[in-house]
């Protein structure tokens, strides 16, 4: 992959610096000191006057501090992470400061097992303490102080980098605007720890490990190539590995009946491991590995609610369809947590064919998700004294002007829009694009939240700055309290569940009313077309043919009077909806009215 030029952040030197000195160690959370420690990192852009557009960015497993751009003309290819870092790319040097820094314990300029050790004058090998995650965030930490850098906008990570941006949400919670955790886990899985332990095992087990003192002599390159085709392995799936390799056999048209590798996917291993072992080393690797498998926030405190209890910051949580490593459930874990706390959260499981892997690989989708996100956050920490004012303004009875693309068009949105009190907190099911989420926060200054199935819609709301689930609502529910809404709304969607019950009766627990609008089935032009015409009826309200709704449910408003009186629901408000003068629709609303919206609340509620 080479660096497009006209984004590229050119030429980057790595840098050194010293953040913990000989006479004053860290302290380790294995109970071991560890100093000095110096720290290799790279910054891209410049931080500005007020120092809020700085951006933290943390490497995975085998990355490094070199992120974006070049480190010499020579460079065969940029920085990890090119696609995403550089000018006008999702993380636009032209606005953010941007920093990356080798992982404590790292083999690329940060102090780590193969560095001298200032006691015995020889490279520390497994004399080496051991680290954890919480360890290297605080190293993090120090590099940020000695960059006077006293606040960051957000914390960026993928796979063990989204492990660090946990971290730093449970760590120092108050330190950042933004966390945004991608592809990655609060804790690993059994079958990765046993993924990790075959490498490392594969490591202790070359006959030139030499217990770790291998520095100056023959390298364990057999082991660390082993350990790293087993985790190349789970990088990847199925269906990636399918297509790329299948059954392709290399440089042959048959069998050659021996050990050696022939198919595809065999040399394209043996090349991975060789290539890792050119730039990696075999101690860095057990001890990076073993801080993964050491992180459990759950363990350290007590539930994933209580480690999030403090943090302040917006989260975003994104996986990948195809990660078995980790996997969409180990984010939605995540997701449901901060829910939970009432936290700010935005979740989005990207379809994928990459598996792991997709968190480097799948620019576009990925790149408008993180772009979205981390340009809202800035505009909201920019507008922050603007909205203040605005908001003063409201409250004098001056309503700021609204945006284009928050402008209504449906006459269900604008009347929903009339039924909610300013200052609310509102649920949206199937929120679409947003537009209803966005009138209400710009003209009602709701705390919005939206739940939305479409991915692409998903993103769409992301770059307009709301937060958004992407989930089935019809799974539930689980991650809010009882009553943390004051309204919840279902738009045009309750015809399209399979359960509707079940989704009624579950926002009757999450909010305190429940606003649901549809197309009514019994207008006078639906009984027509099957009366006279003899076919599925196409309306205004209901404009697809018989093979292509999403409708599945056809009711009317009489179906949904008896619904409700079925399911012990309090109707507040019925409110027909037609272009007809008053009198018909309050007389025979059902014959008369094209859709309606209902308002309503539990009679026992708590």
């Amino acid at each position: 992959m080479e660096s497009d030029a006209k984004n590229s952040v050119g030429i980057i030197q790595t840098q050194t610096v010293r953040v913990v000195e000989a006479d004053a160690p860290l302290r380790l959370a294995c109970g071991k000191t560890l100093g000095p420690i110096d720290v290799a990192y790279e910054t891209y852009g410049t931080l500005n006057d007020q120092k809020d557009n700085a951006v933290l960015i943390c490497h995975a497993l085998s990355g490094n501090a070199h992120v974006a751009g070049c480190n010499s003309p020579d460079d065969r290819k940029p920085g990890w992470w090119d696609i995403m870092v550089g000018p006008g790319k999702p993380i636009d040097t032209s606005k953010y400061f941007v920093i990356c820094s080798n992982i404590l314990g790292g083999c690329s300029g940060t102090t780590g097992p193969s560095d001298v050790n200032p006691a015995t004058g020889r490279p520390y090998g497994l004399e080496f303490p051991i680290i954890t995650i919480e360890d290297t965030v605080h190293v993090q930490k120090r590099l940020l102080d000695k960059l006077a850098v006293p606040h960051l906008l957000a914390v960026v990570g993928g796979s063990m980098g989204g492990m660090q941006v946990l971290q730093w949400a449970v760590s120092y919670p108050e330190f950042m605007d933004a966390a945004l955790c991608i592809a990655s886990t609060t804790r690993l899985n059994a079958q990765s720890i046993a993924f990790d332990a075959v490498g490392r095992n594969a490591i202790l087990g070359d006959p030139y490990f030499n217990d770790g003192q291998y520095h100056g002599q023959t390298n364990p390159a057999r082991g660390l190539s082993i350990a790293r085709m087993i985790g190349h392995i789970t990088y990847l799936s199925e269906e990636s590995m399918r297509f790329k390799f299948g059954r392709t056999l290399r440089g042959s048209t048959d069998y050659t009946y021996d050990f050696n590798s022939e198919f595809s996917v065999e040399t394209y291993l043996d090349y991975q491991g060789q290539a890792f072992v050119e730039r990696f080393d075999a101690n860095s690797y057990l001890y990076i590995t073993k801080a993964m498998d050491y992180f459990d926030i759950v363990r350290e405190y007590g539930s994933l609610r209580q480690a999030f209890a403090a943090t302040r910051c917006r989260f975003l949580i994104a996986s990948f369809s195809s990660d078995w490593l980790f996997t969409p459930r180990q984010s939605e874990d995540i997701m449901e947590a901060l829910g939970a706390e009432g936290k700010d959260v935005t979740y989005c499981n990207i379809y994928s064919s990459y598996g792991h892997d997709a968190f480097l690989l799948e620019a576009a989708t990925l790149g408008r998700l993180i772009a979205g996100f981390i340009d809202s956050t800035w505009h909201r920490v920019r507008t922050a004294q603007r909205v203040r004012g605005e908001k003063e303004k409201t409250a004098a009875g001056i309503k700021p002007k609204l945006p284009d693309h928050a402008k209504r068009v449906r006459v269900d949105y604008e009347l929903i829009d009339s039924l909610i009190e300013p200052n609310s907190r509102v649920l949206d099911l199937g929120c679409g694009d947003g537009e209803l989420l966005m009138r209400l926060v710009q003209d009602k200054n709701v705390c919005g939240e939206g739940v939305e199935l479409d991915e692409d819609l998903v993103i769409h709301c992301v770059q307009r700055g709301l937060s958004v689930i992407h989930r089935d609502i019809e799974r539930g529910l689980e991650m809010y309290p009882n009553e943390t809404f004051d309204y919840a709304v279902l738009s045009q969607t309750i015809q399209t569940l399979r359960d509707p019950q079940r989704v009624l009766l579950e926002l009757h627990r999450v909010a305190r009313r429940v606003i649901v609008s549809f197309p009514n089935f019994a207008h006078w032009r639906c009984r027509a077309q099957l009366m006279f015409k003899g076919i599925a009826p196409q309306t205004r309200q209901l404009p697809f043919r018989w093979y292509n709704s999403p409708n599945i449910h056809f009711l009317s408003l009489k179906d949904y009077d008896h619904f409700c009186a079925e399911l012990d629901i309090h109707i507040e408000q019925k409110i027909p909806l037609g272009k007809i003068s008053t009198l018909p629709l309050r007389i025979l609303p059902n014959f008369f009215a094209p859709q309606a919206i209902y308002v309503t609340s539990k009679y026992h509620a708590s």
